[in-house]
């Protein structure tokens, strides 16, 4: 016999790591704590606000640095910047694109920004994100690769890339996937929007794409209010993307001359002012991020029916949006534990919808997600934001 899941003491537990002062706990906050206000004041007083000035090449020199690549390209939001990164490697109308079922909605929808096909793969219940092995079993059986390229069988359309997600910040398991990605001549672009911060076997994530992207709005580890930013370790892709976020206009002290179709991408002086000040305080946020995580953990190795998410061994997560997961047998449970959750002023939510339930997605191809169909009914997101454990 099943026992009965006990939502007030999951609800408690959740309490008791969280600051006693605060009535309402969010799902994931803003700390503005460092130079903010000087660097944005220093926007305002010299004029430079837009889209040139000093801030955003010191912001890409910084963020380069920081993640390890040798090329960062701030632009307005993770989506133009994953949208850039399938251009960048060749994808084109009618492709299809293979991204994970489990995602946010920006995922697919910078696939058919480029008028190609998204192909939904299964997630790992170990990383929450893109399981390779699944997906190298489907491929076997649907995939052939022809004069260097890759085709799926059943629908004769070219598979040009995949785009695995580190979902909630934890990596990928990504040597089987890049191993994959060459044995199909995949291009692999990898989403790590929610992700700065994180390292797979030591390496920051976006280093194993050949192009990736990051994401800065107001609820990711670091906030550049809107933005984010296209990462290479290719320098002609490098080059090739800082021209195409910036609408394609060639140099010249007053011409407007443009040589391709160019995207109006780029991130503002002011925003990368913040970005600037956020990032001299992201190890702190991460120590804090963590420290909370492992309060997490602890409580919730009491509690039964229900399990806090860590990191996989080979990972070192930012644990951006920490993770509850229930037992297969009461996830008919969520829901009453989200609304238990926000009448005790703690902020919560579920994971997002499948992609391929949403209306613009239902004809889309994908493989067996019976993983992803089982940790959408089960996953619960919990507060996360850096202040809450210092």
């Amino acid at each position: 016999m099943i026992s009965k899941l006990d939502l007030n003491a999951i609800v408690t537990t959740i309490k008791e790591c969280l600051p006693k002062e605060r009535d309402i706990i969010g799902l994931h906050e803003p700390v503005f704590t460092g130079n903010e206000w000087a660097y944005i004041k220093d926007c305002l007083d010299t004029g430079w606000v837009s889209s040139v000035g000093k801030y955003v090449e010191l912001f890409e020199k910084q963020l380069a640095d920081y993640t390890g690549v040798k090329h960062a390209v701030a632009v307005m939001n993770g989506t133009a910047a994953l949208h850039i990164a399938l251009i960048l490697v060749g994808v084109k109308p009618n492709d299809e694109v293979i991204v994970p079922d489990l995602t946010f909605v920006a995922t697919a929808n910078a696939v058919a920004y480029c008028s190609a096909i998204p192909h939904f793969a299964d997630s790992s219940e170990k990383t929450l994100g893109l399981d390779p092995y699944k997906l190298e079993e489907y491929l076997n059986d649907i995939a052939e690769v022809r004069y260097g390229e890759c085709f799926n069988k059943k629908t004769g359309r070219r598979i040009k890339a995949v785009v695995p997600m580190h979902t909630f910040g934890h990596p990928v398991d990504m040597d089987p996937l890049v191993e994959l990605a060459q044995r199909f001549k995949l291009e692999l672009v990898e989403d790590a929007a929610e992700s700065l911060g994180s390292y797979y076997k030591g390496r920051h994530t976006g280093n194993w794409g050949k192009v990736s992207a990051v994401s800065f709005n107001g609820n990711k580890t670091i906030t550049t209010g809107g933005g984010g930013a296209i990462l290479t370790n290719d320098e002609e892709i490098g080059k090739l993307a800082k021209h195409l976020t910036t609408t394609a206009k060639l140099p010249h002290k007053w011409a407007f001359n443009h040589d391709m179709i160019g995207y109006n991408y780029r991130l503002p002086n002011i925003n990368a002012a913040l970005g600037c000040a956020q990032l001299e305080q992201l190890p702190l946020f991460l120590k804090n991020k963590r420290a909370l995580a492992e309060k997490y953990r602890k409580a919730f190795s009491k509690i039964n029916g229900v399990k806090f998410f860590t990191e996989p061994e080979f990972a070192t997560s930012n644990y951006w949006l920490n993770v509850l997961i229930l037992n297969k047998e009461y996830a008919h449970e969520r829901d009453k534990l989200l609304e238990l959750t926000y009448t005790h002023g703690i902020q919560t939510r579920p994971v997002w919808i499948l992609m391929h339930k949403l209306p613009m997605y239902q004809t889309c191809p994908r493989m067996d997600v019976s993983m992803a169909e089982s940790l959408e009914a089960r996953i619960i997101n919990i507060p996360s934001s850096p202040f809450l454990c210092r």
